[in-house]
């Protein structure tokens, strides 16, 4: 098993780009490279500039390298297909000219990736973590999949890109139903899949169970972990994913309820080769608190055997 251990902006509290409490873009690359990371992610859109010569001399300063890019947006409304298909043009023109690394034996799409999420409808935000009650999609499922497969086959056509597609807690694919749905909709060869430790957990499903399940989809991995007594508390409250979030259900990997050794255990067994991204969402405003834990999360992989 081949396998870099990466990093992303939201553990800095990167989400929601208009947040006037956000970190400068390069205290996160002075701090992930700081952590020991070689590598992160680039963020959300319109976070890091769309400036690839800046971008990348900000990262050869730190020997650093971009794993991937990021679609965090409604991917539902047919009326968002042109916004969609923008950012993904200008995404892909920025992280394909940046320092990457060098693809590994076995893995099967190089770097970088575009991981694609679904983002902004209250109704699902407010049911995160609660499959019963979750309004599902009917009718518009059909328009998510075309967005879903205009945005994979962009990237790759024109830049190269492996879309993966992300499940997210407070969006519209997040639940095991929908996950499988989405398998079925979108062929493994248009695009693959980013699970999510923590989002999985959260959902309500087995981290391990889902990452062998999905295997043969499996392109990209992102991990975090969970404070299951601030878990426990949130799914009781009608909150936000991000504000439980702000709250501290995240916390740093080896913290938390995810038995990392079994996940390596099954990674192993699969044949995962690749890259793994350490996420922590949290409220901007604790940002003091992120290289610690980032490097608390580096550690404790380092540990077990990452």
């Amino acid at each position: 098993m081949t396998i870099t251990i990466t990093t992303a902006p939201c553990c800095w509290g990167v989400d929601d780009v208009n947040n006037p409490n956000l970190p400068a873009w390069e205290r996160v690359f002075d701090e992930a490279a700081a952590a020991g990371y070689g590598g992160l992610e680039l963020g959300p859109y319109g976070y890091v500039p769309l400036d690839d010569a800046l971008v990348a001399k900000a990262l050869s300063e730190r020997n650093l390298f971009i794993v991937a890019g990021t679609i965090f947006d409604d991917l539902v409304s047919s009326q968002n297909r042109e916004a969609l298909l923008r950012q993904t043009d200008e995404i892909c023109a920025v992280i394909t000219r940046l320092p990457q690394p060098e693809q590994m034996a076995g893995q099967r799409f190089r770097t970088p990736y575009l991981t694609v999420m679904d983002w902004g409808h209250d109704e699902r935000d407010y049911a995160a973590g609660h499959s019963d009650r979750a309004p599902r999609l009917d009718k518009a499922w059909a328009g998510m999949i075309a967005n879903i497969t205009a945005i994979a086959e962009l990237a790759r056509r024109k830049y190269g890109v492996r879309a993966v597609i992300h499940p997210h807690a407070g969006g519209y694919i997040e639940f095991a139903d929908e996950i499988e749905r989405v398998a079925a909709d979108i062929p493994q060869e248009v695009a693959g899949f980013c699970l999510d430790t923590g989002h999985s957990y959260y959902a309500g499903m087995d981290p391990v169970e889902m990452l062998r399940r999905y295997a043969d989809r499996l392109d990209y991995v992102h991990f975090k972990d969970i404070d299951q007594t601030v878990f426990d508390r949130v799914l009781g409250e009608k909150i936000r994913f991000f504000q439980a979030c702000g709250q501290g259900v995240m916390c740093p990997i080896g913290r938390g309820v995810i038995d990392y050794p079994a996940v390596r255990r099954t990674l192993e067994e699969i044949g995962y080769h690749g890259f793994i991204t350490v996420e922590q969402e949290r409220d901007p405003r604790n940002v003091a608190g992120s290289l610690e834990d980032v490097k608390q999360s580096r550690d404790y992989l380092r540990s077990v055997g990452f």
